[in-house]
């Protein structure tokens, strides 16, 4: 292990279907949570999760695909990175703490890989994690190898998103995890064939979010929303992006437009597209099949394939996605096949 001069204290935890460490790092802007699965000798995947999700509600239901776990797990070792004060077991951060900055909290991935002693690394991110992840490799292009985006963030807030964010700080901090506020994250994550409604009822997923939310320390999620709210926008950084990029967006995100016109400001020679139907922001959740095929020949450009032993990648009829065939060139996914644009109807 690494060490960047930060102290740590590590906790083996047992979790789903593989054993995982949890190490509590101190870096220069506050302590963090950083899960760890597989392989330390294998290539580092990073991931970071959205506002009030940590990698057991954000990345799990990729991860319990096996064809996903098989591709990721036998190519990476997995460093989960939660927000400060987002992990299982979390304690209130102490109010006299300031709230950390975006560029604060790109900095701290960078300690993380130094306390790790990594150094070039694939990032996976989600919505605010997904922003995160973007400016972390616009700071410090030569430490990622590649990104893979769910619904990201790249610019300022617009009014709508700033709108809820301050109806949620306020909210949370003067009443805590309420209704009001498990509704506006729930609308945020997921799609309306997962949420339900008056005449569907909720789906397991909803209701397993429901329980997870009730257990956050609320002043925590207020202090991310403070972050994420106080953006700034990375349209001329993305600029200087030396990596591949593959995004993924849920038809029915409220990010979707954002996340389209972000591969508008990318090179569409190293960039990828894939528009998820019938699907909310959290794909990793509630389509994570819709991932497999495009993650296989992205991650095909660096050399990187499932075991031989595992079958192929199944196309769902459940879990249907589009991709751009613009966007998907040989050249961007480093293999000499034609562009691809697939459309599954959706099972009844």
């Amino acid at each position: 292990m690494g060490d960047s001069g930060g102290s740590a204290v590590s906790v083996d935890i047992e979790r789903i279907s593989f054993g995982g460490k949890e190490h509590h790092i101190q870096t220069k802007h506050g302590p963090v949570s950083v899960a760890v699965y597989g392989d330390h000798d294998k290539h580092a995947l990073i991931t970071y999760p959205d506002i009030a999700l940590n990698h057991m509600t954000c990345f799990q239901g990729l991860l319990f695909c096996p064809e996903a776990a098989s591709l990721l797990l036998h190519n990476f070792c997995i460093y989960h990175i939660s927000p400060p004060g987002h992990e299982l077991g979390a304690t209130p951060i102490s109010p006299s703490s300031p709230v950390q900055s975006v560029d604060e909290l790109a900095d701290q991935v960078a300690e993380v890989l130094d306390f790790f002693g990594l150094g070039s690394v694939m990032c996976l991110g989600v919505s605010a994690g997904a922003y995160i992840l973007t400016l972390f490799a616009t700071k410090y292009r030569e430490r990622v190898l590649g990104l893979i985006l769910v619904s990201p963030l790249y610019k300022t807030p617009s009014w709508t998103e700033w709108f809820y964010n301050k109806l949620m700080s306020n909210l949370l901090y003067y009443y805590g995890m309420c209704d009001m506020v498990k509704d506006c994250l729930l609308q945020r994550y997921f799609g309306k064939r997962v949420r339900g409604g008056s005449v569907v009822p909720e789906s397991d997923i909803m209701q397993a979010c429901r329980s997870f939310l009730d257990q956050r320390q609320s002043m925590n999620i207020w202090r991310f929303i403070q972050t994420i709210n106080q953006r700034h926008d990375l349209t001329e950084s993305l600029k200087q992006l030396q990596c591949r990029t593959l995004i993924f967006v849920g038809e029915n995100s409220q990010f979707h437009t954002e996340a389209v016109h972000m591969t508008t400001k990318l090179d569409k020679r190293y960039s990828a597209l894939v528009e998820v139907q019938a699907c909310g922001s959290v794909v990793t959740e509630e389509q994570p099949h819709a991932m497999l095929i495009p993650m296989e020949y992205f991650l095909m450009g660096y050399g990187l394939f499932r075991p031989s032993h595992v079958s192929s990648s199944p196309r769902s009829p459940l879990n249907p996605f589009c991709i751009s065939p613009d966007l998907l060139s040989p050249e961007s996914m480093g293999v000499k096949l034609k562009p691809i644009k697939t459309r599954a109807n959706l099972g009844v």
